[in-house]
């Protein structure tokens, strides 16, 4: 079998909120509970582990690829959330879209600082 990532633990205040929220923007299935963890399914296998940290958070980048169709569905919840956005890592670009490599891409921040994406194309391809 060829080496992928199965899951990642997202360290954050409030695993509750922060799991619910993401699930929520990305159209995907309501977090389950295992262990001290609460569990977001991505489409391929991979999961985001959700924990609370009551210590320091240390703010990660995390990237989705998705799809034309529902780059626009995430760009709407994130907008009636009232979430801002940037079209760069770096949030000088506020309420704008990247058009990086011919496809479409976001950045917007969850409660903890980590730093999310939305991308249509990967990058280089």
């Amino acid at each position: 079998m060829p080496v992928q990532l199965n899951h990642t633990i997202v360290h954050v205040r409030d695993r509750d909120r922060s799991a619910r929220l993401l699930a929520e923007l990305l159209g995907l299935a309501e977090p389950v509970p295992y262990g001290p963890f609460l569990v977001v399914e991505l489409a391929n296998g991979c999961s985001l582990d959700f924990a609370q940290d009551g210590g320091a958070i240390h703010p990660q980048h995390y990237a989705f690829l998705v799809s034309e169709v529902e780059f626009d569905e995430i760009l709407a919840r994130i907008r009636a959330h009232g979430l801002p956005y940037w079209a760069d890592p770096y949030h000088r670009q506020p309420g704008r879209i990247n058009t990086n490599d011919g496809g479409r891409g976001l950045y917007w921040q969850d409660a903890d600082g980590h730093n999310l994406e939305i991308i249509t194309v990967p990058y280089g391809g």
